[in-house]
């Protein structure tokens, strides 16, 4: 009898690993920076919200192909290199940061003119931003002297020709970059696919929204194509979802939160490289986070 009893425990112990191990608590991403302060707020009141782990400062819009880097934050400050009235988020960076939240800046974006035409192009991109943006040094650091944690691929348009080049450049520093990518969710994406084969991003939130395989009444189409994202070499994957069903956050794929909880989340954070739940974006995030962070 001691013998089964003890096999039995054993079993029991067992199960309870597999299930610990397979059922695994994810974050919440999001974007903030394409409205202004009196919609979406300030970075270090997002972040204050307590409900996310990355925010992804948007949008790096223009760089590459011998251009003159821009930043675009919309009406949250003005952009021009010579007006330098970005830095003031320095602190707001830092305020995040001290929360244990990283703070990357999104290159790229739907709008803007962005290419790579050589892997020299790709390393020169990432010398500004490492210099700009992370552990380097310029006089015209955009941001001001806050160092923040890593860049973010959202690759929109182009080729898809040198971001792995820019992804190993960019991994080349003395000092950790995290490195995350936001593919559209048909797969695999024509812009990122030789990018994300390097292995080198940290995490990966596709966008399941204005796309087929979003949500548009069936979660077998979503669970599908989340069963084709979870075999790329990306470390942790995120399902991107609109944060409204309102048409100014995305025209389609929006699920409603307790939706996600019972019919999406149960199985999707099974995956060992489940890492949690993008939201676009923080302007349209007014109770979206609050309802799932206890769930995802």
């Amino acid at each position: 009898m001691a013998f089964h009893s003890k096999l039995l425990l054993l079993l029991i112990l067992l199960l309870f690993i597999s299930h610990f191990k397979y059922s695994q608590s994810g974050g919440i991403a999001t974007y903030w920076g394409q409205s202004n302060d009196s919609s979406e707020g300030t970075l270090a009141e997002a972040c204050a919200t307590g409900n996310y782990q990355f925010v992804n400062i948007g949008f790096l819009s223009i760089f590459g192909n011998n251009q003159a880097p821009m930043l675009n934050l919309a009406g949250h400050c003005d952009t021009r290199p010579e007006s330098n009235t970005c830095g003031r988020f320095s602190a707001d960076i830092d305020s995040c940061q001290s929360r244990g939240i990283k703070v990357l800046l999104s290159i790229g974006g739907a709008k803007g003119s962005y290419s790579l035409i050589s892997p020299e192009d790709a390393k020169n991109v990432a010398n500004y931003l490492w210099n700009n943006f992370l552990g380097g040094q310029s006089n015209s650091r955009p941001l001001g002297n806050a160092v923040l944690d890593g860049i973010d691929f959202d690759i929109e348009m182009g080729t898809g020709q040198f971001w792995d080049d820019l992804a190993r450049a960019l991994t080349g520093f003395n000092k950790k970059v995290y490195l995350s990518a936001a593919p559209q969710c048909v797969f695999p994406d024509g812009n990122l696919t030789t990018a994300l084969q390097t292995g080198l991003f940290d995490y990966v939130w596709v966008q399941f929204y204005n796309n087929p395989c979003g949500y548009s009444g069936n979660f077998a189409t979503v669970l599908d194509s989340w069963n084709n994202w979870i075999t790329v070499p990306g470390k942790q994957i995120f399902l991107g979802i609109p944060a409204s069903d309102d048409q100014g956050a995305a025209g389609s794929g929006y699920i409603q939160p307790d939706m996600l909880k019972s019919q999406v989340l149960p199985t999707i954070s099974k995956s060992p490289k489940y890492g949690g739940v993008m939201l676009w974006d923080r302007t349209f995030d007014k109770t979206y986070s609050a309802a799932i962070k206890g769930s995802v």
